[in-house]
């Protein structure tokens, strides 16, 4: 579901990554740490496990922060009390050290929930001046749509299911945006360095870009079928295509790298 290289990668060359299982007749979710043998990777550490797990709403994005912490989103594997439990790591945005332990900062002590509230988080990035953003994945029945981006604050409760789009509730976060009930259905995302959001489409089958503050985005790309992350460098982004995870329409050369050129 999720794969983060290490930040001392170039020496240790150890990677984590998020996966699902199935232990006892129930599926969960893991987060181990893999290095390389024999020309494969193997698991060095199990950081993680039993994160509610489902055969949809698993989050699973990966990523070190620049405090050099690792954050994973997490999603509400289909059970929608999970989210506002404190108790449960579904539903969440975790912040744990690189060897699995919990900081000694994190809003909640003793515990890995950074954030809480969530449906289906799935993309993760910072701007340059700090701002943790996630992309997140709206209701899928009746009304539809209504894909958030949010900006995560520490300890910060994000509103599913108690409220979706411009609703309110005391003590809950609205999105900066929400798609209204058109579907994007983002996964991965990534912030430039003017701090605009770029988030890539599942069902929506494009790449968007989002300036905070705004009330609406730009479309990017479109075209392409299931849009599944997003990468930037200084004047490219980079995505990668999923067709082919049985939702998408493939082509014979699908699943696919694209480039496209931002300057």
């Amino acid at each position: 579901m999720g794969l983060a290289l290490a930040p001392d990668f170039a020496r240790t060359q150890t990677v984590y990554a998020y996966y699902t299982y199935r232990d006892g007749g129930r599926t969960y979710n893991r987060i181990v740490s893999l290095v390389p043998e024999g020309g494969s990777w193997r698991e060095q550490d199990a950081l993680l496990e039993r994160i509610p797990g489902g055969v949809i709403h698993n989050g699973g994005r990966l990523a070190f922060g620049p405090d050099g912490m690792l954050y994973a989103t997490t999603g509400d594997a289909g059970d929608e009390e999970l989210p506002q439990n404190l108790q449960s790591l579904g539903g969440k945005i975790l912040r744990m050290k690189p060897d699995g332990g919990v900081p000694e900062d994190n809003p909640f002590p003793g515990s890995y929930v950074y954030s809480y509230g969530h449906r289906n988080p799935q993309g993760i990035g910072w701007a340059t001046d700090g701002t943790l953003y996630s992309t997140e994945h709206g209701p899928s029945s009746v009304p539809g749509g209504h894909d958030e981006i949010n900006a995560i604050e520490p300890g910060g409760n994000y509103g599913w299911p108690e409220m979706i789009g411009d609703e309110s509730r005391e003590g809950m976060i609205p999105p900066l945006y929400h798609t209204g009930e058109d579907t994007l259905a983002p996964s991965g995302m990534a912030v430039d360095r003017n701090g605009r959001v770029l988030a890539a489409g599942l069902a929506g089958n494009r790449l968007v870009r989002y300036t905070p503050g705004g009330e609406d985005v730009e479309v990017l790309l479109e075209g392409e079928g299931r849009l599944r992350d997003v990468l930037l460098t200084e004047d490219a982004a980079y995505i990668l295509t999923g067709n082919t995870d049985g939702r998408g329409r493939p082509k014979p050369e699908d699943d696919r790298l694209l480039r496209i050129d931002l300057r």
